[in-house]
């Protein structure tokens, strides 16, 4: 059965709220001053230029990309495992695990202490099993006829 691309869109969309919710709260209350002050550390003046307007909107614009990503691969694994919440999780941690790996730079070349780094990969994992479970509600399959 083919993939039903525009609730693939609705989910994503859904999924990037989501995720823009849980990043704005993460990165606006929760790590605010422990990410400005490694953003300094590693170059004075760096959180200056990730709290620009351009900036800013690109980070939105990514999160909304990331939740159309990920509803379509949970679509895409769909008839293997099944509709529900277990196979959005497998699709969530999935893209938990390639984020973190592409994120593991900022950590090895001392951009991130350790500790900041491992608290904001948690909030990671939960922020992609929420979005996939919103997108994954939202999505169902194209009728046959």
């Amino acid at each position: 059965m083919a993939i039903n691309t525009q609730k693939v869109l609705i989910g994503g969309i859904a999924a990037g709220v989501v995720m823009n919710i849980i990043d704005f709260v993460t990165n606006t209350y929760i790590f605010s001053a422990q990410m400005k002050a490694a953003s300094d550390a590693f170059k004075p003046g760096l959180s200056d230029q990730m709290m620009q307007g351009s900036a800013i909107a690109s980070y939105i614009v990514m999160d909304f990309v990331l939740g159309i990503a990920l509803v379509w691969t949970y679509a895409a694994i769909r008839p293997r495992f099944g509709p529900g919440i277990k196979t959005a999780f497998y699709a969530a941690v999935l893209f938990w695990i390639v984020t973190a790996v592409a994120m593991s730079g900022y950590l090895h070349m001392g951009m991130v202490p350790t500790g900041l780094w491992m608290s904001l990969a948690f909030i990671g994992l939960v922020n992609y099993l929420l979005s996939a479970w919103a997108g994954a509600k939202l999505y169902t399959e194209a009728s046959a006829g």
